[in-house]
């Protein structure tokens, strides 16, 4: 709150004749950026068929999205974030949250042919996840703008992609029952 105060010029204690509270001015600046991504994975979704293609188009968008937000992706995303697999959480973010996590498990479920039902969509997809979040962290505080980020390293985020698609084949494959 104080940074915020100090970026607006005014003192911290002010923000709260505007902002009830901190989740309050954290609903405010996180979702406009968000609905802004979950239209861009919903596109994506739309726009391919191929599961894997679709998955690939999803993980592009989020890294992008963070990536030119990477000085507020934290807050857009981790900030007072609920369990992923909370039905019904108290906080509007974090129910878009978990949609936009949805639409990422849904299409891991998708590429790794498993039943609406199965266990191991929640398992693959945190897996899957933490890979995103592993990249998106790594470059957080990169020199180099988003656009020559991504210009620079497309292919190897596509090659990761692949990879951890590849794993996670691979575990169903030898273990189906787990």
């Amino acid at each position: 709150m104080r940074e915020i105060a100090k970026e607006a010029g005014c003192s911290h204690t002010t923000i709260y004749i505007y902002f009830k509270d901190k989740e309050a001015l954290l609903q405010e600046l996180s979702m406009p950026p968000l609905l802004s991504l979950f239209e861009q994975i919903e596109a994506a979704i739309a726009r391919e068929a191929d599961p894997d293609a679709r998955l690939k188009a999803i993980s592009m968008a989020l890294i992008s999205f963070c990536l030119v937000n990477r000085n507020m992706f934290d807050l857009f995303l981790n900030v007072k974030a609920g369990r992923i697999d909370e039905h019904s959480p108290g906080m509007e973010i974090n129910r878009l949250r978990n949609q936009m996590f949805g639409k990422l498990a849904d299409n891991v479920r998708e590429c790794l042919q498993l039943s609406p039902q199965d266990e191991r969509i929640l398992l693959s997809a945190r897996v899957y996840y933490y890979a995103l979040h592993g990249i998106i962290s790594t470059y957080a505080h990169s020199e180099e703008s988003a656009e020559q980020l991504l210009e620079r390293l497309q292919v190897t985020f596509l090659h990761t992609f692949d990879v951890m698609l590849a794993g996670l084949r691979e575990m169903m494959r030898k273990d189906p029952d787990r």
